[in-house]
């Protein structure tokens, strides 16, 4: 059973309210929750306690994933590896993200490594929310870890969020592409206070007309720390376009750093970068509506963050 705090978690980074329908596996203070499989789902633990892995039917279609970990003692550290495996033909979505909570004097950190497996012509929306809370000294730490395997002719959109209360992230994702494969990758995040957040894609475009599309925005506050380094590789003729577009305030550091190979004469490929503050008429014109200047402020940022 889940206490409270671990429901209240579930919801932020699952928008979960009560147990899903189909298929699910909710992970708690390092130990299975809850598990629920279907016809078209199955889910099963490693056989060394290190994970789960997920398989769907080829074909199966409207259908979904939830896998949400929370941590709600403080002191747990875990790595879990989950592995999806997405038969052809197939359209789903798989909804993951980890929650922490920590109260306490020690450091609280999750390390999940998720590798999908997409198989033909399949297409796949895939939603990781992080987010953390609690008032203790120990730090929340999370290290996704992604990688993604497309087969020909298949669709990936991945909507990465972290917004609040993550005191430490090295997020890491690495996609490889075959021949007509699309990926669409958007990133939201903020950090605050002293965090910091490093994210690192690499993505080969190794089929003919294989495309990626990899586009982060975030607000940077306070005296926080954002790295984003986007690395589009073009083996192929393909096409890839990579963007950072970040606000940064206060006493905030920003690093883009964008890396584009082009190993083939027909590999197209782009990269954009605007890392700016809030402009001062965007605060004057919302003050003359009545908002103060902190409000107008974070009408701006929740806006350019959605």
């Amino acid at each position: 059973m889940l206490d409270e705090i671990q429901k209240r978690l579930i919801e932020e980074v699952a928008d979960l309210h009560e147990v899903p329908e189909g298929a699910y596996n909710i992970r708690a203070n390092g130990q299975m929750a809850a598990r629920n499989t279907t016809a078209n789902i199955d889910i099963v633990t490693k056989e060394d306690g290190s994970g789960i892995d997920i398989r769907i039917a080829p074909g199966t279609r409207h259908e979904s994933v939830h896998i949400p970990v929370v941590l709600s003692q403080s002191g747990i550290r875990e790595t879990v590896y989950n592995d999806f495996y997405i038969g052809e033909d197939s359209d789903v979505v798989i909804v993951a993200g980890c929650g922490i909570d920590n109260c306490g004097t020690q450091d609280s950190q999750h390390d999940g490594i998720h590798r999908f497996y997409v198989g033909k012509n399949a297409r796949i929306k895939y939603v990781e929310k992080h987010y953390g809370a609690g008032d203790g000294a120990g730090k929340r730490i999370l290290n996704p870890g992604t990688e993604v395997y497309m087969e020909e002719g298949s669709y990936m959109e991945m909507d990465m969020v972290q917004i609040k209360g993550v005191d430490s992230t090295v997020r890491d994702t690495k996609a490889e592409l075959a021949e007509g494969a699309k990926l669409i990758v958007r990133e939201r995040l903020m950090t605050h206070g002293s965090q910091s957040a490093v994210s690192n894609y690499a993505v080969s475009l190794n089929g003919e007309n294989a495309s990626a599309d990899v586009i982060s925005r975030s607000v940077a506050r306070d005296a926080s720390y954002q790295k984003f380094d986007s690395r589009i590789i073009g083996n192929a003729p393909c096409s890839g376009h990579t963007e950072c577009d970040a606000i940064i305030m206060d006493n905030a550091r920003i690093l883009a750093v964008p890396q584009l190979e082009a190993n083939d004469l027909d590999a197209a490929l782009i990269h954009e970068a605007a890392i700016g503050k809030i402009a001062g008429e965007q605060i004057i014109k919302l003050m003359t509506l009545g908002l103060t200047e902190e409000e107008a402020e974070e009408q701006i940022v929740n806006g350019f963050l959605k």
